[in-house]
């Protein structure tokens, strides 16, 4: 398995240029869109396109095979920012709960979504 790579600062806004794009798409022509297609068939076809990426990524990780791993989670990470734009989120709103959860270990972020009374 190769290193993972780093991101350059250029990319790091690769994000947000994409949102935009997945934005200006919707109510796009189906035709001639394949995001616009997406939207115009509602949010039950876009997470259902969500969940058949994540499978995908399962798979491709299961073969154990870097490509084809990160080939996946590019798909599944590119339908999930169609289903944040269907919610009227950015990735900017994820980056946010990720940096709120910075330092913190998995088992307190856990803990810290139990409400009063477990």
């Amino acid at each position: 398995m190769t290193a993972p790579a780093s991101p350059s600062p250029a990319s790091q806004d690769v994000l947000a240029r994409l949102a935009e794009v997945i934005e200006s798409r919707k109510g796009g022509d189906a035709d001639a869109s394949y995001v616009a297609r997406l939207f115009a068939k509602g949010t039950d076809a876009i997470l259902k396109k969500v969940g058949e990426e994540a499978v995908e990524t399962v798979m491709a990780a299961k073969d154990g095979d870097a490509r084809k791993i990160v080939y996946e989670v590019a798909d599944l990470w590119f339908h999930s920012m169609i289903a944040l734009a269907q919610f009227g989120l950015k990735p900017a709103d994820v980056l946010a709960e990720l940096q709120r959860r910075e330092g913190l270990s998995g088992l307190e972020e856990f803990a810290s979504r139990k409400g009063p009374g477990g």
